[in-house]
């Protein structure tokens, strides 16, 4: 079955339509909500509600740009909305400017498994600004509007997330040298 037809069957609420775009998209989704989620179990309870969005409003995609990525939207803004249900307002005040680091992960020891591990621990105020605007690309306009911040604190966390991924990027390579010298 085309896509175009799977929708136009979940739009009449087909459920084994519903069911072969859940299994076609699942897998994706799912990652995508684990890069804006705690935890996994977390990640499980937004890609549910993202597909329960996804099935009530699936009427209102016109065609106009992928369906992917109209999924994906769904999905990253179901797992922002339960960030900011569970936070409320957002409590950093400090806005200081903080120098901008590179962070330089073209290094062949490290792993992408490394990578998303300290990615994922970062606090999550720092890992959603960095996962939007590095992995993703929204702009810190976009950012500031997606998770109620302003601007200038979508940079500072950004930056803030850049020295501790930076901080642990090093300690990690100072630990393979160390071991090597053994």
């Amino acid at each position: 079955m085309s896509l175009e037809q799977l929708i136009k069957n979940c739009i009449k609420q087909d459920a084994e339509a519903q069911s072969q775009l859940y299994k076609l998209y699942a897998s994706k989704l799912f990652s995508l909500c684990l890069k804006y989620s705690k935890n996994y179990a977390e990640a499980e309870d937004n890609l549910h509600d993202a597909f329960l969005t996804v099935f009530s409003k699936i009427n209102q995609y016109n065609n106009k740009g992928s369906f992917e990525g109209w999924l994906k939207r769904i999905a990253i803004n179901t797992s922002l909305q339960r960030y900011r249900d569970h936070v409320g307002v957002y409590d950093i005040v400090n806005e200081e400017h903080i120098e901008d680091v590179s962070v330089d992960i073209n290094d062949d020891n490290l792993s992408i498994d490394f990578l998303l591990q300290i990615i994922q621990e970062l606090p999550d105020r720092y890992r959603l600004v960095f996962n939007l605007y590095v992995l993703d690309g929204y702009s810190h306009v976009e950012i500031s509007e997606l998770i109620n911040i302003s601007t200038g604190t979508s940079k500072s966390n950004l930056a803030r997330a850049r020295v501790i991924l930076k901080n642990k990027i090093e300690d990690y390579k100072a630990n393979l040298n160390s071991q090597s010298l053994l």
